[in-house]
C-alpha cells in the first residue's frame, strides 16, 4: 500500500461548574493520505451531553489540490435516526442528496461561492485540519474560511442539507502542547464568529492546538460561552 494511515481518539469533557472533567462523549478518527495528495477523514463522534445525545459518523475527501469532494455523514440525535446525506463538490456547485424522517428526501444544488476552503464536517478533528489547508505567516493573522456544512447547528444536529458559512480564524503563535498523546510542537489557533458567519446563533470562542506539520491533529482545544467544553487528544498512531 502506498497510502499512509494517522489513528487516534479525542477525549470530550466539561469544563461546566460543577462538571469539571466529567466525560461528555469522544470521537475516534482515521485520516488516509494517498501518495498522490489526496486525503480522506472518517471520524466516528459521540456527545453523551448535553441532551440530546448526538452520534456522528463521516467520510470526507479531499483532492490534492485541497478542495473538498465528497462528503457521507449519517446522523442520530436521541439514540433516534436523523438522517443521512452525501455532499460534493465539482469545482463550481455544491450538490447534496440527502434523507431524513423530518424532511423526507432531498436533493439539492447550489452555485459555490469560491473559493471554497472545505466542507465543514462537525468532528473536532475535523476543525483542526481544516486550518491546517490554510497558509499562516505570523501571530495574529486573521483568515476567513468560506465553507459549507451538512447543518448549521452548533453540534450538527439536524438532517443533513447544505448550509453556508463563513467564519474566521486567527493564529495565535507556536508553542510545545503536552496531552495524554504525549508532547507535540504545536501550532495555537482561535476560531471566531462576531454572528455573521451563517451559524444557528453565533459560536462560542473556540481555541484549539494542532500539530505543527502537514498532517494537523488536534491536540487540545475548547470552546466557551453557553458550550463549556474541552477536547483533548489521548490516543495516536502514524
Amino acid at each position: 500500500m502506498k497510502h499512509r494511515l494517522i489513528e487516534g481518539r479525542l477525549a470530550y469533557t466539561s469544563t461546566k461548574p460543577g462538571k469539571e472533567g466529567q466525560s461528555r462523549g469522544f470521537e475516534t478518527f482515521m485520516f488516509t493520505r494517498h501518495s498522490d495528495g489526496k486525503v480522506t477523514l472518517r471520524a466516528h463522534c459521540e456527545i453523551d451531553e448535553p441532551e440530546p445525545t448526538v452520534m456522528r459518523d463521516i467520510i470526507y475527501s479531499i483532492d490534492e489540490h485541497g478542495q473538498p469532494m465528497d462528503l457521507h455523514v449519517r446522523l442520530t440525535v436521541g439514540d433516534a435516526f436523523m438522517g443521512s446525506g452525501w455532499l460534493r463538490f465539482d469545482g463550481e456547485t455544491i450538490e447534496c442528496e440527502s434523507y431524513g424522517p423530518s424532511i423526507g428526501r432531498l436533493s439539492q444544488q447550489v452555485k459555490a461561492q469560491l473559493p471554497v476552503d472545505g466542507f465543514g464536517t462537525h468532528p473536532i478533528v475535523a476543525d483542526g485540519y481544516l486550518l491546517s489547508t490554510k497558509k499562516w505567516d505570523k501571530e495574529g493573522q486573521r483568515q476567513t474560511f468560506n465553507v459549507y456544512l451538512p447543518s448549521p447547528d452548533h453540534r450538527g444536529a439536524t438532517p443533513p442539507q447544505i448550509a453556508h458559512v463563513r467564519i474566521d480564524a486567527v493564529f495565535v503563535g507556536r508553542e510545545e502542547v503536552t496531552v495524554a498523546a504525549g508532547t507535540f510542537a504545536a501550532r495555537h489557533f482561535q476560531f471566531i464568529d462576531d454572528g455573521t458567519s451563517g451559524l444557528a446563533g453565533e459560536h462560542p470562542p473556540y481555541d484549539l492546538w494542532i500539530t505543527d506539520d502537514e498532517d494537523g491533529i488536534f491536540l487540545k482545544g475548547g470552546v466557551g460561552g453557553y458550550m463549556m467544553t474541552w477536547y483533548e487528544l489521548v490516543e495516536l498512531k502514524r
